[in-house]
């Protein structure tokens, strides 16, 4: 992966923190300030695909844990048998 040069105003103390976290955790400050960079990227995307792309029917209330793995597993085995259908 290629890098591109940038210059970012930091405050003093933030700066110590990650001073400190690198020589603790054995790594160099800019990797440091790459993985934060990242982090804000990826936080701030806006993704073409909703995260979810089903719905599941509800019952007007909120449901037990229980209850939600029945649903998600009820789905998935239809989901299955729909896939084996048209495989077959």
């Amino acid at each position: 992966m290629s890098m591109k040069r940038t210059n970012v105003y930091a405050d003093p103390e933030d700066l110590a923190i990650i001073k400190e976290a690198a020589k603790r955790r054995g790594i160099s400050e800019a990797e440091i300030i790459r993985q934060g960079i990242h982090l804000a990227a990826m936080a701030n995307r806006v993704w073409d695909e909703p995260l979810f792309s089903r719905t599941f029917e509800g019952r007007g209330r909120t449901l037990a844990k229980a209850e939600v793995r029945d649903v998600v597993a009820a789905a998935a085995r239809c989901e299955a048998d729909d896939e084996a259908g048209t495989a077959a």
